[in-house]
């Protein structure tokens, strides 16, 4: 606002008692005051009209609230400013120009009238005189110097008002002049209008004036203080813009702008973000400012090169043809049809609903059953890129959501990695052996990785290198695990699981006849017609050299065998026929396992019962031996606290059963009952060996052996009842694998027998129990039925 100050107004009309009312939104008007106003509303347009027909002469008062647009009494301040228009100009735009000064204070007593605009009943203020005392002069000089001090401080007050100050003996008028310079707020230059005695006016506006000038010299200081610490820096900065200049005279090429329009460009075609986008421009001034060989200089350059090489938007196209994904699962892995028919139901649906959040799928199964495998082979059939990523002794967190750029050698975390790598923004993403995750004071893995598995937050993951969100939600993410209980609850509970079971015999010969055996004829080098695997003799691997409920162990033993018909080969020696059974055996030494030297015959005292493992069934043979003692229960083999306590119930049980059948209990007084599992060295726990050692405490007390040809399975109550177990298809196999064909089971895993395919229930006797007595019935034999050995086994 542009103003000016005269001592007297021109051609000074008297003030009528009514009239109109110009309401001031930000300002406030001193007498003898010259401002320009605009007039945008038609209101206050028709009162400028009426004060121009008639005297000239309006009332200007400040509005209390500035937002309003047609003020109400209650709304403007009681004391304002009558005012004479000395111009008016109306502008194309509709808008009017005017010109006013003012001529005296005045009161609204009354406002009668707010249509078509306000018209009020004003009283004039009469200017007070002031006496001509010291403490008058004294503010008088005050006022000027403060004044002459702003102006030298930056303040912007026209020569034409100093000169004015100057010369001005008048305290009120000097106070009102010093005043509209100042740009006060609204409140404080109203309390200044409203103020009446002229030494007490010119007594605020000095303690006004005083705190401009601290203001101004505290920002003069800043504004010093700043120019004083350009560093090196900024001083090279310049000196390179210099450079520049002279460079683009002299024809010579810039790298670094061109870079930074690479960067731009690279930008634009990987459509990134808008919060990347500010990023990106922010790191780019950032380069522009630092020095060439400075570490910053590098630190950004590395931020920049991730930030624009991730592919935000770039995605490959899905390929949703059901019979080709049926053809190249089935072309990659056999048998796993519960997970193939998942993943064409993940099809089907992106097929019809191309929107829809992907799942999280997690494959649950002991090694080697194929589920890293299988990861590759849904990538293929999707036509999708393919990243892995292992978790196996991952404890930082970091590892994960990457490391702040405050560090040294920071870099992005794994996923942000992994993303890169695949350049697509929708690879398959498997996140291998999530059951081994750590966690330790640099944070817990598991929790990091929430973000990333929940399909309602992982549409703006941030990384801690990045800064910026990144959408993951078009990544079908696949997790694989040995086991679930290391899980933690919530991010399991941000999966669907799948679980792999192990392989029958028949399916790991099928898959060695498909798949094995011609991919290590391949890696060794082999002719086919140089190499031909009999079935007898893939048996004999899988019986006498292979314990396992995958292939891994399978494949290596192939491999062996390739490498050793690899070496005749390259001698020059001719093939000398298929491998059989006997060839195996002198390729492949002497059986590495022999499970059914065990079971040859039965015992008294020893039960075989089944064990479910991270690597798939295996049996147990659990022994219980009558020693001198004071009736105290002895557990060996490494087992663990749950086993421990089925055994404590299981020799409860004995109790009972010895009891009820006319057993002496006697000897629970003066013998200790010893439990051994063997393979002590590796450790043991479950409560599903529970009717296998009450079985063997009673065939102890009662002098009938175990039929060594039965194995079984289930968790043992006080009273005898038996309770479901878990992994029955994993323990049917290893009692399959070990040579028994009858397996006693709960009557509770019924429902689970769905599960075990119709080639495995026709070689195997299943028995449902119910109680243990049924079990005594199927596994205690009479002495005279067989050859027995009494006692443990050795």
């Amino acid at each position: 606002m542009n103003e000016t100050f005269k001592t007297e107004p021109e051609d000074r009309p008297e003030i009528p008692d009514v009239l109109p009312v110009l309401p001031l939104k930000d300002t406030v008007l001193f007498p003898f005051i010259i401002v320009p106003l605009s007039i945008t509303n038609d209101t206050s347009a028709q009162a400028v009209d009426h004060a121009l027909a008639n005297n000239r002469v309006v009332l200007l008062a400040s509005q209390r609230d500035p937002a309003l647009d047609e003020p109400g009494a209650e709304d403007l301040y009681e004391v304002g400013t009558a005012a004479l228009i000395m111009r008016m100009l109306k502008l194309p735009d509709g808008r009017i120009r005017v010109l006013v000064q003012g001529l005296s204070r005045a009161r609204i007593r009354h406002l009668g009238q707010s249509k078509p605009f306000l018209k009020a009943r004003v009283e004039t203020i009469a200017e007070a005189e002031a006496e001509d005392s010291l403490e008058c002069q004294a503010l008088l000089r005050t006022v000027r110097e403060h004044l002459e001090r702003a102006v030298h401080l930056g303040k912007s007050i026209s020569s034409e008002v100093m000169v004015i100050a100057t010369n001005l003996e008048d305290a009120g008028r000097l106070a009102d002049l010093a005043a509209s310079n100042l740009e006060l707020k609204v409140p404080d230059a109203q309390e200044i209008l409203e103020i009446t005695d002229p030494v007490a006016r010119l007594l605020r506006v000095s303690e006004l004036l005083h705190r401009e000038v601290q203001l101004l010299t505290m920002q003069h200081e800043i504004s010093s203080q700043a120019r004083g610490e350009i560093d090196r820096s900024q001083r090279e900065y310049f000196l390179r813009q210099q450079l520049k200049a002279i460079q683009e005279e002299l024809g010579d090429t810039d790298d670094l702008s061109e870079e930074l329009v690479a960067y731009r460009q690279a930008a634009e075609e990987k459509q990134l973000s808008e919060e990347a986008r500010e990023e990106l421009e922010r790191q780019l001034r950032r380069l522009e400012r630092s020095h060439p060989d400075s570490a910053e200089n590098s630190v950004i350059r590395s931020y920049l090169d991730w930030l624009v090489g991730l592919p935000w938007t770039h995605a490959s196209e899905d390929h949703l043809d059901i019979a080709h994904a049926q053809a190249v699962l089935d072309e990659d892995h056999y048998d796993l049809e519960k997970v193939k028919e998942r993943i064409l139901e993940y099809l089907a649906v992106r097929k019809l609903k191309p929107d829809a959040k992907g799942p999280i799928l997690c494959f649950v199964g002991p090694p080697g059953v194929g589920k890293t495998s299988l990861g590759r082979s849904i990538a293929r059939a999707l036509g999708r890129r393919f990243v892995r990523l292992s978790l196996g002794g991952v404890r930082d967190e970091a590892e994960v959501r990457g490391h702040r750029r405050t560090y040294v050698g920071a870099l992005p975390g794994r996923i942000i990695q992994g993303i890169h790598q695949a350049g697509t923004a929708n690879p398959v993403f498997m996140l291998d052996e999530i059951d081994k995750v750590g966690a330790d004071y640099r944070g817990d893995p598991s929790s990091a990785l929430l973000e990333v598995l929940d399909p309602e937050q992982n549409h703006a993951f941030r990384d801690h290198y990045l800064g910026v969100s990144y959408d993951l939600s078009t990544v079908m993410f696949i997790t694989t695990a040995n086991l679930l209980e290391p899980i933690q609850p919530a991010f399991l509970d941000r999966m669907e699981v799948i679980r792999l079971t192990g392989y029958t015999a028949d399916q790991k010969l099928a898959i060695a006849t498909r798949h094995l055996i011609p991919k290590q004829i391949r890696e060794n080098g082999v002719e086919h017609h140089q190499l031909r695997f009999t079935r007898a003799g893939l048996r004999k691997m899988l019986t006498d050299y292979t314990k396992e409920a995958g292939v891994r162990s399978l494949e290596r033993e192939i491999a062996s065998i390739c490498r050793k018909i690899a070496v005749r080969v390259a001698r020059g020696d001719r093939p000398r026929g298929p491998v059989d059974a006997a060839r195996v055996e002198r390729m492949l030494g002497p059986a590495k396992h022999f499970t059914e030297d065990l079971l040859d015959r039965d015992r008294v005292g020893v039960a075989t019962g089944l064990a479910w493992t991270a690597s798939g069934g295996d049996i147990l043979l659990v022994e219980a031996a009558l020693v001198p003692g004071k009736g105290n229960l002895l557990l060996t083999g490494q087992l663990g606290d749950v086993m421990r306590e089925s055994a404590q119930a299981a020799l409860s049980y004995a109790r009972t059963y010895a009891a009820e059948n006319g057993v002496d209990t006697g000897t629970f007084a003066e013998r200790d009952v010893h439990i051994h599992v063997p393979a002590g060295s590796i450790p043991k726990d479950g409560p599903s060996a529970g009717i296998t050692i009450a079985t063997a405490i009673i065939s102890q007390l009662t002098g009938r052996p175990v039929d060594c040809s039965l194995a079984m399975t289930g968790e043992l109550t006080l009273r005898g009842e038996i309770m479901p177990i878990g992994g029955l298809r994993e323990k049917i196999l290893a009692a399959l694998a070990a040579g028994v064909r009858t397996v006693v089971i709960p009557e509770a895993n019924r429902r689970d027998l769905t599960e075990l395919p119709a080639a495995i229930r026709r070689r195997v006797d299943l028995r449902l129990v119910e109680h243990v007595e049924q079990v005594l019935e199927l596994a205690l034999l009479k002495t005279a039925d067989r050859g027995v050995t009494t006692g443990a086994v050795s």
